[in-house]
């Protein structure tokens, strides 16, 4: 199954393309499909997973085919074939 993966913003640069396709065996995890990409993309990995306890950053905004996986199942959001996922950094400030 394949999920295309769209990166937004500074991530782009630190991915090194906007759009990547991953190829998975069978249906994954949100949390899954990060830890792929760190694994393939170690430029990100600082961007995505948080040092203090190794999971996926808050700083990140998660849109799987559009809808923002806070109201999906989170890290649990069960991607399947064909599936969007854009990541977009959130910039907090004032």
């Amino acid at each position: 199954m394949f999920i295309t993966v769209r990166f937004l913003g500074s991530l782009r640069a630190a991915s090194k393309k906007n759009i990547i396709t991953l190829n998975f065996e069978r249906t994954i995890s949100l949390r899954g499909v990060i830890n792929t990409i760190v694994k393939h993309r170690p430029t990100l990995s600082r961007a995505l997973i948080g040092p203090e306890n190794d999971d996926p950053r808050t700083n990140v905004l998660m849109l799987v085919n559009g809808k923002d996986t806070s109201i999906l199942d989170g890290l649990e959001t069960v991607l399947q074939d064909g599936d969007e996922l854009v990541i977009v950094p959130v910039v907090h400030g004032g």
